[in-house]
Parts: structure tokens; sequence; C-alpha cells
């Protein structure tokens, strides 16, 4: 198994390397050269097995041997046994034919902890077999982040900084990165939206010296790694609902599109997914672009689902790869047109697009009165996130099963279900003190240089 950039004149990588990398040195994101189907009978051998089981199964074509099937199981064992359901990721009905795929009950109580936790399992493992040391910079949204400090917290071998924007995510997925007492650990707010940090942790990445004197690392969604630990749920839900004996829908609450790309692998892999709905909030960049075909920034506007308040989504570069052929070319020029506000996706990439993906848009007032509907009609509290993709899931519901990623635990955004429902949500007993712990971060400025020098002033010897 090789990995490819999107722009298509980075080294061709192995499955080890292109984890450590992260970001290709051409500035685009790795993907494999081909993506392994499975047949209808190793799909229909994965119900009812266990989460840890699916995963293996799902992702060891990828692998190329970098693990052996033995250790592999060992580091999916490790990585989810710190989860607070025994499901890993259960499924519960909301309404005739639409689910909810509960991917909250892992250590910091969002989805980015079912990859975030193997991914650290696999690079720690790597690193014992180098004896490297890496500097692992990583923007967040709110909660990438924390997800990130707890897989690396107390690594010998590892250094985590972690870019947020100031004042622009939960106090509870502020305190989850800024409470971690390991020396390793940073947590940098940045002035600026989620976009500023993602372009500076770009920068740095494309700043080859800096890169290779720091060792640099990712482990935002630019690594396929992430991406592909997400692939799992998918195959997980599918076949609880009957796949693939019979064809299932995702509806995907999504700013940086990670989480519905890996549906798309997903897809292409065998698994019959009939539709995967990307829902945004009031940031609504993506469902403008499969409706229009015109990707154009226009500003990030801050709501009460922060975690999506994004407009340059970097995974949808995957998606335009594949769109335009592999045509590495036409979409670096697309992203060379993205620097300057935007650009327009041909007919054919869009017709594409539209074969594989829907869209829909969830406004304020509809998220809060989704998650009031909810807590009165089916007793599940959700947190904001969850609730835009439940009121764009009703907008696509078939004749095939949907299924809704509920991203984060309502405890999460305590204000904005507040709100909603009169309820104020707890955190689970895991993280009740969270509030008491004292806070460490620093305050940085929206510049690459001054961030530069940060990172080599903290870094060990």
């Amino acid at each position: 198994m090789h990995y490819v950039s999107t722009r298509g004149s980075a080294p061709v990588l192995g499955f080890g390397e292109a984890m450590m990398t992260g970001l290709a040195r051409d500035g685009g994101l790795y993907v494999p050269d081909t993506v392994p189907e499975l047949s209808h009978g190793d799909i229909a051998a994965m119900a009812g097995l266990p989460y840890e089981e699916v995963a293996f199964r799902v992702m060891r074509p990828y692998l190329g041997g970098f693990f052996g099937d033995d250790e592999f199981r060992g580091l999916i064992d490790a990585a989810y046994k710190g989860f607070h359901h025994t499901a890993r990721a259960p499924l519960v009905q909301l309404a005739p034919n639409h689910f909810l795929l509960e991917l909250f009950h892992g250590p910091t109580l969002a989805f980015k902890d079912f990859a975030m936790q193997l991914i650290g399992q696999m690079m720690q493992a790597a690193l014992a077999k180098s004896g490297e040391r890496i500097t692992i910079v990583g923007a967040t949204s709110g909660d990438t982040g924390s997800a990130a400090m707890e897989a690396f917290r107390g690594l010998a071998n590892v250094d985590v900084f972690i870019l947020f924007p100031h004042g622009r995510v939960s106090d509870v997925q502020r305190r989850q990165m800024t409470t971690p007492v390991e020396a390793n650990c940073h947590a940098l707010a940045m002035d600026g939206d989620f976009d500023a940090c993602q372009a500076r942790v770009k920068d740095m990445f494309n700043d080859f010296a800096f890169r290779d004197g720091v060792r640099l690392a990712g482990v935002n969604s630019i690594n396929w790694a992430r991406v592909l630990a997400q692939v799992v749920y998918y195959f997980y839900a599918a076949t609880a609902l009957g796949a693939p004996h019979r064809s299932v829908s995702f509806t995907v609450p999504t700013g940086n599109f990670g989480d519905i790309f890996a549906g798309y692998i997903a897809r292409r892999m065998g698994l019959p997914i009939e539709k995967l709905v990307i829902a945004t909030n009031q940031n609504d960049i993506l469902d403008r672009a499969l409706r229009a075909g015109d990707y154009r920034t226009d500003g990030v506007k801050p709501s009460i689902s922060p975690s999506m308040d994004i407009q340059v989504s970097s995974n949808f570069e995957r998606a335009l790869f594949d769109a335009y052929g592999r045509d590495g070319n036409a979409v670096s020029q697309l992203m060379a047109e993205l620097k300057t506000g935007g650009f327009h996706i041909s007919q054919g990439a869009l017709e594409t697009l539209r074969a594989t993906f829907a869209s829909g848009r969830c406004s304020e007032e509809e998220t809060l009165a989704t998650i009031t509907h909810q807590l009165r009609t089916t007793g599940e509290l959700l947190c904001p996130h969850s609730a835009v993709g439940v009121k764009v899931a009703e907008d696509h519901l078939g004749a095939v099963p949907m299924i809704t990623l509920a991203t984060a635990h309502p405890a999460k955004f305590p204000d904005a279900v507040e709100r909603a429902t009169g309820i104020r949500p707890g955190l689970p007993p895991h993280m009740a003190d969270l509030f008491d712990r004292p806070e460490r971060m620093t305050r940085v400025p929206n510049d690459l240089a001054a961030l530069q020098a940060l990172v080599r002033e903290r870094i060990a010897p």
C-alpha cells in the first residue's frame, strides 16, 4: 500500500511514513493510491463483532505490513480500553428509519477520541522502534486539541502544541486542553479563528527548515491515519442495521470534512452507503459549494456549534482530488485560487461530488429547536453539533435507514443545551472536577515567526 499527495509532486510514502509525516511536502494531503475493496461476505461477517475486531478488519489492508497483526490488535485494544461504553459506538433510535450513532463515549467526550486514541498508540509504537523524538503541532476548533492532549500527555518522546482560537471554544473544551499537568502539553490560545490556526500549522509544515529541525508531525485530520480510524465506525454502525444486505445513509455534522470523507472511503471500500449528507451550521461553505459549484469563503461567524465554525475545510481537498480524476495539478490550481478567496468547481467534478454527497444547512434557531424537540419526543439530549446533524438528516430521510453521527457529549456545550432545554448537563464522573483543576495556557499572536520561536524554546533538548 502506497500513499500519494493530492497535489501530485510529493514523494510516494508507505503507511508509517505517511502517518508520521502528516502534511505532504508539496502542501497536499496523503491518500492511498488505491482503496481496498471488501467483499460482500467480508462486510457481512462484521455484524455483531466487537468494535475492536471491526477496526482490525477495516484498517489492516492499509498498513502495508507496518505493524504485525498481533501488534496492531494490541494497539487497538489499548486505544479503546478507556472508553466508557462497552459498545464503544452505540446506536440509539430517534424515529422510524432514523438512528443516532453516539460517538462521545471516549475519554474527552467527542468523536475525535476514536481516531486520536489509536493514532497515539500507533505513533508511540513507531517512535519506540525508531528511537526518534517528534513535535506535534495541531490546530483545533475545540475537540481535536483535547483528544490530542489526552492521547499524548506524558509521553517521553513527544511534545504536543495545540493552537485554538482564543475565546471561540466552549469552557469545557478549553479546560480539557489547559488542565493537563504534563510538561509535554502546551495549549496555545491564538488570536483569530480556527482557519487562522489551521493556516499557521500548515505554514509550519511548509517551512521545511523548521519542520525538519523540530521533527514536526501532525495529528489534525490532514493526517491520513486520523481519517482511516474514523472509517471504522461507518462499518460498525451499518452492519448493525443490516448492511451489506441493505443500504444505509449517513448524515455528518462537519466543518473540516474529515469525518464525512471517512464515510466516503467506507463507501469506496464496498459499504452500501446510498447517500452521505453534509450537515453545516451557519458557516455553510460546504453546503453552498455543493449547491452552486462555487467554493468561496466569506468569513467565519461564531456559533453555538463552534467546532464547525470553519470556512477552509482541509479534507475537501481529498474529495476534490478524486472528483478531478486524481489530477494533482488541477487540485494545486484550485488551492492556489483558494488563497485569494475561492474557486469554481468544474461541472464534471461537481456532478461526481453530487453523486455521493448531499448537503444541508441548520440555523442557530433551528439548532436550539432541535435540541428542545428531541429531548421532549425521545429523551435524547443532544449537543448543538449533533443537533445540526439531526435537523439536516430529517430533511433527507428516505426508504433506507439514516444514521446521524452524534459527535460530542452535551456536557461539552452546557450553555447552548441549557438555553434550549433549561437543563444544564453535568460532566461524567471521570471529568467531574474539570472546573476545579488549575489552567495552564499561553496567549499567542497570529504570527508564524513568534509561534515557531515558542515551539523551539519549549521542546525538550
